[in-house]
C-alpha cells in the first residue's frame, strides 16, 4: 500500500511534455533541396509553413517546439527548432536553414508596467484630472466665436 502511495504521488511530480507547431519529420525536411524544389513541391511535402516572411527573401518557416513542465511550474521549452526555406525571384528553393534551440533569446519583462514616454499620473490625477477642464478655451461654447461668445 505504501508503494502504491509513493508511485502516485510520483507520477504528480512527472513533466507533462507538449508538442507545438510544426511536428518535425527528419526525413522530409531532409528531402528539400536548393534548386530542385519550388514552391509548390514544399508545400506539398511539408505542408503550409507556420509563418512566411514579411519583407526581404521570400522565406517559410516551418517552427517546432517541445515544452516540458511540472505541475504548477511554467513551461520550459525542451526542444526547438526552426527550418528555413528561402526562395529565389522564380519561386525555386535557394537554400535551406536549420537552426535549434542554441538560437532561442528568452525576454525577461521588465516588471508588470510597460513604460511609456510622458509624465506618470497618480490614481488621483486620473480620478479629478479633468475638473475644470470641461469648456476650457479650445473647447466649443467657450470663448469668442462659440455660443454665448460676443
Amino acid at each position: 500500500m505504501l508503494a502504491l502511495a509513493a508511485g502516485v504521488m510520483l507520477s504528480g511530480c512527472s513533466s507533462i511534455m507538449e508538442s507545438r507547431g510544426y511536428i518535425r519529420d527528419p526525413i522530409l525536411t531532409g528531402l528539400i533541396q536548393p534548386g530542385i524544389d519550388d514552391r509548390r513541391s514544399v508545400e506539398g511535402t511539408l505542408g503550409r509553413p507556420t509563418f512566411t516572411s514579411a519583407y526581404g527573401d521570400p522565406t517559410w518557416y516551418y517552427v517546432s517546439s517541445t515544452t516540458g513542465r511540472k505541475p504548477f511550474v511554467r513551461p520550459r521549452i525542451r526542444r526547438h527548432s526552426v527550418l528555413a526555406v528561402r526562395f529565389d525571384e522564380t519561386g525555386n528553393v535557394a537554400k535551406v536553414d536549420r537552426s535549434g534551440i542554441d538560437e532561442v533569446v528568452y525576454l525577461r519583462p521588465d516588471g508588470d508596467k510597460t513604460p511609456t514616454l510622458g509624465r506618470e499620473r497618480g490614481f488621483l490625477e486620473d480620478l479629478f484630472g479633468n475638473i475644470g477642464r470641461v469648456g476650457g478655451a479650445g473647447m466649443p461654447g467657450a470663448g469668442p466665436g462659440g455660443p454665448g461668445g460676443p
